[in-house]
C-alpha cells in the first residue's frame, strides 16, 4: 500500500496505520505534483529507515534535462524511489533515454498515464535504461477512476508486461476501497492512493485516519524487503473485501451474476476464429458469512469480482472449448477462501436459434473449510474439489 502524503503529520499518520510506501506529493500541483525539496528532506528526516518512500518529481518539463535535474534533486533528499510522468509519444522516449544516465544512482519510476492512452512498449525502454519500477496513474484527477478508462483486462497486460521486463508495477488513479479487490489479483506490486484516504474524499484535505485504515485492512500486508519489486510469497488473489477466511462455515450468502452476455472469442471450429461470438453467463456463488465487521464492506464478497474474472478470462485471447471457460471462471471464483461453491452455466447464443452450453458445480471440501485466519498461511495452491457437470 502506497499512500501519498504532504506534510510530516500526514506521514506519521500513515506510518501509524501501517502504511507500506511512503509518497511525498503536492496534489494541489496535479498527479505528479513535487513537494517542496525542504518538505521533501524533513519527512525523510523524520521517516528515518522505518518504511521505504517515494516522491513525485512532475510529469511536466520542458526538455528532457528539466526531468533528469528534478530526479536528480528529489533523490538528493534521500527518498528511495522518483517517480517520473511520462507521455506516450517520442518526446516520452527521449525523458526515458534521459533519465537512463541516473541508472544505478536513482532508483527511478516511470508513470504512465491511463486516460492519455499509455503505451507499453515504453515498458520495456524503461528497464532497458535501468528504471525499476513502472505505475499507471491518471493525469486528470477528479474526472474518472483508473478503472473508467481502463478495465481489469486492460490493466492485466500493463502488470504482465512489468513483470516480464523486471519492472515493479503500480496501480493508482483516484482509486477507492471497492476498487481494491478488484486490482489484486492483477497482483501489482503495490496499490497508490491520495483521495480515498482524505476526509470527505478530498485528495488537498487532510489524511483520515479512519480512511487510511479501511484501505490498509483491503491490502495484505508485505514485508518491508519485499517491497522493492519482484515476487511475493502473498497471495493477492486471497485478499481484499470477502477474502476473510473463517474457521467454521455457518451461514453463507449468495452472491449471483445473470444474464451477463459478451462477446468473445471461442470455439474449436476454424470459422469460429474469424469473429467473436455471443456468450451468456450466469454464475451463482455461495460464500461464507464472514463476521468480522459490522456493516462494513470488508466483509462483503462483491458481484463485481465475477465479472472481472470472466473479463480477465475471455480477455486474455481465444478459448477452444467452452468448457474450459466455464472451468477457468469456476475455479477462478473458487479460489478466494470465503467463497463455499460456485454454479457456473456458460451458453454460446450464436450457434443454433437458442443457446447450447455447460453448466458446472465445484464446491470446496468440507476439510478445506476450516482456514487459517493469517492470511500468510492460506494455501490454495492445489484445492480440492468435487465437482459434476450438466449439459
Amino acid at each position: 500500500m502506497l499512500a501519498s502524503v504532504i506534510n510530516r503529520a500526514e506521514a506519521e499518520a500513515a506510518l501509524t496505520s501501517g502504511v507500506d510506501i511512503i509518497d511525498l506529493k503536492d496534489p494541489a500541483k496535479g498527479a505528479l505534483g513535487p513537494l517542496d525539496l525542504g518538505a521533501a528532506a524533513e519527512i525523510v528526516a523524520a521517516v528515518g529507515k522505518r518504511k521505504q518512500i517515494s516522491a513525485a518529481a512532475g510529469d511536466h518539463f520542458e526538455t528532457p534535462g528539466e526531468a533528469v535535474k528534478a530526479a536528480l534533486d528529489l533523490a538528493a533528499t534521500g527518498v528511495d524511489y522518483v517517480k517520473v510522468g511520462l507521455s506516450s509519444d517520442a518526446a516520452g522516449a527521449d525523458r526515458i533515454r534521459a533519465l537512463g544516465a541516473l541508472a544505478g544512482k536513482v532508483k527511478l519510476v516511470g508513470v504512465l498515464f491511463a486516460d492519455r492512452q499509455p503505451d507499453l512498449d515504453l515498458l520495456d525502454l524503461m528497464a532497458a535504461q535501468g528504471f525499476v519500477g513502472a505505475m499507471l496513474d491518471t493525469a486528470a484527477k477528479g474526472k474518472g477512476r483508473l478503472l473508467n478508462y481502463m478495465d481489469v483486462a486492460a490493466l492485466a497486460p500493463f502488470v504482465d508486461r512489468c513483470r516480464g521486463a523486471g519492472l515493479m508495477s503500480g496501480l493508482a488513479g483516484s482509486l477507492e476501497a471497492p476498487d481494491v479487490p478488484r486490482l489484486l489479483p492483477l497482483r501489482p506490486d503495490y496499490l497508490g492512493f491520495r483521495g480515498s484516504l482524505c476526509k470527505s474524499g478530498d485528495r488537498e484535505a487532510s489524511i483520515d485516519p479512519a480512511a487510511v485504515a479501511m484501505i490498509r485492512d483491503l491490502i495484505p500486508h508485505v514485508a518491508d524487503s519485499q517491497t522493492s519489486g519482484g515476487e511475493t510469497d502473498v497471495d493477492w488473489r486471497l485478499l481484499g473485501r470477502g477474502y476473510v477466511p473463517v474457521n467454521e462455515i455457518t451461514e453463507t450468502d449468495r452472491i449471483f451474476v445473470h444474464d451477463l452476455v459478451m462477446p468473445c472469442y471461442i470455439g474449436a471450429y476454424e470459422f469460429e476464429r474469424a469473429k467473436k461470438q455471443d456468450v451468456r453467463f450466469n454464475i451463482d456463488v455461495d460464500v461464507a458469512r464472514a463476521r468480522m465487521h459490522s456493516d462494513d464492506m470488508r466483509d462483503i464478497f462483491s458481484y463485481d469480482l465475477i465479472v472481472d474474472a470472466i473479463k480477465i478470462i475471455t480477455g486474455r485471447g481465444h478459448i477452444e472449448l467452452i468448457e474450459t471457460l466455464v472451468r477457468e471462471i469456476a475455479d477462478s471464483v473458487l479460489s478466494h477462501p470465503s467463497v463455499v461453491s460456485v454454479v457456473a452455466r456458460v451458453e454460446k447464443l450464436d450457434v443454433i436459434r437458442g443457446a447450447v452450453g455447460v453448466e458446472i458445480k465445484r464446491e470446496r471440501a468440507k476439510e478445506a473449510a476450516a482456514l487459517n485466519r493469517r492470511f500468510a498461511s492460506v494455501d490454495i495452491a492445489a484445492p480440492k474439489l468435487r465437482g459434476s457437470r450438466s449439459h
